[in-house]
């Protein structure tokens, strides 16, 4: 199984149903071929590839399987990044082998482009303390590329110098400009209670976890309380993770939307072969199809709803930290 050379442009050229489904029906062919952890785990899973006939019948490799194995294509040469994630002490980190950062750059900058338009437009500002003190973080690297694109001589990242920071958004109101506020919930917080009042120029995207700084809120009453502390309108959220290349954005307060080569599908709690097809809570797969030499199919550990537009609710997470199924590899 070869791919097709311009299989990059076919993925990020997708406009339809069909499309989508011919790319990862050619994406789940070369993974079963060339990615031993996914085609081991196909089989002690008891799955048949030959009777896989449509993306949504495609087996999600448990995400789990990011910390425990080198989840990728060979033979891969030196991967040009290894994205890691975050961990409290004693936790294992996920890897993600990136073959190419030219995949990633390209997904994270034409995502934002759809639904937020040119980065030059924003001045960014980038308040990812917790992120910017450990190495190889994918949200880092994007948030650089994001600020390098805006060109704004104020876009910036910032550690812990709020009071900094806090100066710079009163310049920027005065200037009229258009601000991306992109933080970490916890900083976020940190920043509000500050007394910094914003206004109808600032789009203020919150990318989720507390990272053991403050006790874990419901999405709903954080960016309720993000709302009247900065008196905004709305609060923005970015869903992503160290195993995608993609990135879906909440800018409505209630469903996630996702660029047309990312899709999700939610399964049965406790029967991971099987689909919910009613709209009610179960864990998400996600299909990330720029993940061309990682795996493209992902079982998550978290638990969301999906309506008929591909658009993704946020419900929680799975309270079992372990994914059934990981143990199939364990030899």
């Amino acid at each position: 199984m070869v791919l097709p050379q311009d299989i990059h442009e076919q993925i990020f050229s997708i406009t339809t149903e069909e499309a989508f489904g011919n790319c990862a029906l050619t994406l789940f062919r070369y993974q079963v071929t060339y990615n031993p952890v996914y085609a081991k785990w196909i089989k002690l899973a008891g799955y048949q590839p030959g009777l896989v006939n449509h993306w949504q019948e495609i087996p999600c490799l448990p995400i789990q399987f990011f910390k425990t194995d080198a989840v990728h294509v060979h033979p891969m040469p030196k991967p040009e990044a290894v994205f890691t994630s975050s961990a409290t002490t004693g936790q294992t980190v996920s890897k993600h082998y990136v073959k190419h950062l030219a995949l990633y750059e390209r997904s994270f900058l034409e995502t934002f482009r759809l639904f937020y338009g040119a980065p030059s437009a924003y001045c960014i500002l980038a308040l990812l303390p917790s992120y910017l003190e450990r190495t190889g973080s994918s949200l880092v690297y994007m948030a650089n590329a994001l600020i390098k694109a805006s060109g704004h001589p104020m876009s910036n990242f910032f550690l812990h110098n709020l009071e900094e920071l806090k100066e710079v958004i009163e310049a920027l109101k005065i200037q009229k400009q258009n601000v991306l506020l992109l933080g970490v919930s916890y900083a976020l917080l940190d920043l509000a209670e500050l007394g910094v009042s914003l206004n109808e120029q600032f789009t203020v995207m919150e990318t989720g976890g507390m990272k053991g700084r403050r006790g874990e809120w419901l999405k709903e009453v954080l960016h309720q309380h993000l709302r009247e502390k900065f008196n905004v309108n709305q609060i923005h959220s970015e869903y992503g993770m160290t195993e995608l290349l993609s990135q879906a954005y909440l800018r409505d307060g209630f469903q996630f939307d996702a660029p047309p080569w990312l899709r999700f599908t939610v399964r049965e709690v406790n029967d991971p072969k099987t689909l919910r097809t009613d709209h009610k809570t179960g864990g998400i797969n996600v299909y990330d199809l720029a993940n061309v030499y990682s795996c493209p199919f992902i079982a998550t550990q978290d638990l969301g709803l999906l309506n008929a537009n591909n658009q993704l609710q946020l419900m929680g997470r799975f309270d079992n930290s372990d994914v059934r199924g990981c143990n199939l590899m364990v030899d």
